[in-house]
């Protein structure tokens, strides 16, 4: 039974993140001041699942995914034991772990990344064992850095559908997240993929990738083209739900008509040190709201709290606290000025 089921089944990508904090990103033939540098666990798989755990150790969390045997999959190995996650189906191989140059501007706060594959290229579909997990959702990713699973899998469009079929099939609930990729890639990966969702938990510019509608110009988004591509995105999938997020305002639709609008939380600047893994943050808030079954409003106002706490780190997970902590840490900074139907800059 669905409601027997507790935890959350995360799969997909295990990297390590080489976290750098420069004082701008400079373009091609620039030059740039490297202030802080790091090494931590990266990928959707590992920041939603150490995100939850710190969010509220009580939830079980399992993990699939494929690290090298090599000095950084021994690492991420060593940190998802001791975050106390069920690392039984996290794979060793021969090829090199998958790792990502981070870096962010203090002068923007914003994130480029840099991969290599290496082992993110050879995870399939046959690595997904769903026969004896008792979780009851699966937050699956990243569309567009895992070769094999990007690709026709048997007679589905991609591995990503196999997998998530796999995973319905099974009895869990299913989420996907996102990274900024191409955007004709990207939608062209995931719509195959919305028929099999309960969930879809995306920013600005990717559910405007998806629906095909401009939601950013410039630096500014617009609050009801998002609206618009929501309800476009919804429409097209099984989604009971979908969350858009961006630097100043998310919103949330859902299948049976409700819709929620809340400002973000308004994090003081000295307080912010980058916005690696802030979408991680701000989707393990809101599946761990559902999860408690709390009310779209709770769980988009935990959402909002988690993104703006995971600022005050250059890493994806460093700065995540309870969900208690969180909550009262957004209460203190208080939310955005936010005016509902307007275009609001971006952070």
């Amino acid at each position: 039974m669905m409601s027997e089921r507790r935890g959350i089944l995360t799969g997909g990508t295990w990297c390590v993140d080489y976290n750098r904090s420069v004082s701008h990103w400079p373009g091609e033939d620039g030059l740039a001041e490297l202030f802080e540098e790091e090494r931590h666990g990266g990928g959707s798989s590992c920041n939603l699942a150490l995100d939850i755990k710190h969010l509220d150790p009580s939830i079980p969390i399992e993990t699939i995914g494929l690290v090298g045997d090599d000095d950084d999959g021994r690492y991420l190995r060593d940190t998802a034991a001791a975050a106390g996650l069920d690392v039984s189906q996290m794979v060793v191989t021969d090829a090199a772990t998958q790792f990502c140059d981070a870096y962010v501007s203090r002068k923007s706060h914003r994130r480029t990344h840099i991969f290599h594959a290496g082992t993110a290229a050879l995870l399939t579909p046959d690595h997904f064992n769903f026969s004896t997990t008792t979780m009851r959702y699966l937050h699956l990713g990243l569309p567009g850095v895992h070769r094999i699973l990007d690709a026709p899998w048997k007679d589905e469009p991609n591995g990503w559908v196999a997998v998530l079929k796999a995973a319905r099939a099974a009895g869990l609930m299913t989420n996907l997240e996102l990274a900024s990729v191409e955007k004709r890639l990207m939608a062209a990966l995931v719509m195959p993929c919305l028929p099999h969702l309960d969930f879809l938990v995306v920013n600005d510019l990717e559910i405007g990738a998806i629906a095909g509608i401009e939601t950013i110009r410039g630096d500014t988004t617009d609050q009801d083209a998002c609206e618009r591509a929501a309800r476009a995105v919804l429409e097209k999938g099984a989604m009971k739900l979908v969350a858009v997020h961006c630097p100043t305002f998310a919103i949330v639709v859902t299948r049976d008509g409700e819709r929620t609008v809340l400002p973000s939380v308004a994090i003081p600047e000295s307080e912010i040190k980058g916005a690696n893994g802030a979408g991680d943050a701000f989707a393990a808030g809101m599946l761990y709201g559902i999860h408690e079954s709390w009310s779209t409003q709770e769980s988009l106002r935990l959402a909002h709290a988690c993104a703006a706490v995971s600022l005050r780190s250059v890493s994806t997970t460093g700065a995540i606290v309870s969900w208690r902590e969180c909550l009262d840490l957004a209460q203190r900074w208080g939310s955005r000025s936010f005016l509902s139907g307007v275009s609001v800059a971006r952070g």
